[in-house]
């Protein structure tokens, strides 16, 4: 059985926004080099969900985990991503897919960014 992971980000106009979800990704790929991974974004990048749920689909999978690269479940997450899965699992019966809790509320990242901001303090912003 095939499990791929799409990582789920806002998207920007800017194509520079998306390097640190680009870096995660691959970092994922390293870490998992069986895992088909594809970053998808809401607005203004591609791939979208559904066209990298397909993508995944068309790679075999038969089961997907989407984890939303969000800080918080506002209304994107809350409201806009149910409907997209909802597309997904639509379009490709066959395939599992399942919604994680986005990234910024788990607590492995909360401790990262807590860890980001004491260092912050002790370098009181001398870096560039």
């Amino acid at each position: 059985m095939t499990t791929g992971l799409i990582l789920f980000a806002h998207g920007a106009r800017d194509p520079r926004w998306a390097a640190p979800f680009e870096a995660v990704a691959g970092l994922v790929r390293a870490r998992q080099p069986t895992t088909p991974v594809r970053l998808a974004f809401l607005e203004f990048m591609a791939p979208t969900l559904p066209q990298a749920g397909a993508e995944l689909a068309a790679a075999g999978c038969v089961a997907v985990a989407v984890l939303p690269m969000f800080l918080g479940a506002g209304g994107h997450v809350r409201k806009d991503l149910p409907l997209l899965m909802d597309e997904m699992r639509a379009a490709h019966p066959g395939i599992s897919f399942s919604l994680h809790t986005a990234v910024g509320e788990q607590d492995s990242v909360m401790a990262a960014m807590a860890d980001a901001a004491v260092l912050a303090l002790a370098t009181r912003g001398l870096a560039a």
